[in-house]
């Protein structure tokens, strides 16, 4: 069984890290957000919030190097946001995701988180490639994506969303 303190990765302000049981109320306060969740999926309630922290926390030891895991700051060990790194819906291709509190917005966290996760993904798996996907009306996502490296790969529609997916190529990656 994995431990609470499995970190998975770290970045120069951020440590990204397993959720636990004990991230239950920090969990409910991101993913029942509207406002938060508003590009991302509809806000869950608290009961929802709980029975898919559950199945996250369930999903650990299927794949060890994929993921939707708790942000918190390393110097303060407060709850920052999430990181996920799990497939595109509907297909065998990966991607990149990130969500984070409200205060936690315009610090530079999503870029770093993005960057870092990308060493992470090259580092521990053996793919050739990268997707994150954005609803083309989040532009803020889509200024992080290119800022780490992430280039315009397709325009598709799914339901009533119009959506960029973006692609970084490992080929492309320094260390």
């Amino acid at each position: 069984m994995l431990r609470s303190t499995h970190i998975l990765f770290e970045t120069e302000r951020l440590i990204v890290r397993h959720y636990t049981v004990n991230d239950g109320e920090n969990f409910f306060l991101l993913n029942g957000d509207a406002e938060i969740m508003r590009y991302i999926r509809p806000a869950k309630t608290r009961q929802e919030a709980g029975l898919f922290l559950s199945e996250i926390i369930r999903k650990y030891d299927e794949d060890p190097a994929a993921g939707r895991w708790a942000t918190v700051d390393k110097h303060t060990g407060v709850f920052v946001g999430s990181f996920a790194f799990i497939p595109v819906e509907g297909t065998e291709e990966m991607q990149l995701g990130y969500a984070l509190l409200k205060q936690n917005w315009g610090k530079g966290y999503a870029t770093e988180l993005t960057i870092a996760g990308l060493q992470y993904v090259f580092t521990k798996t053996d793919l050739a490639e990268v997707f994150a996907v954005t609803e083309v009306l989040n532009t803020a996502s889509q200024k992080v994506l290119l800022k780490a490296g992430f280039t315009l790969h397709r325009t598709y529609k799914e339901g009533i969303k119009d959506l960029f997916q973006y692609v970084f190529l490992k080929k492309d990656f320094q260390p």
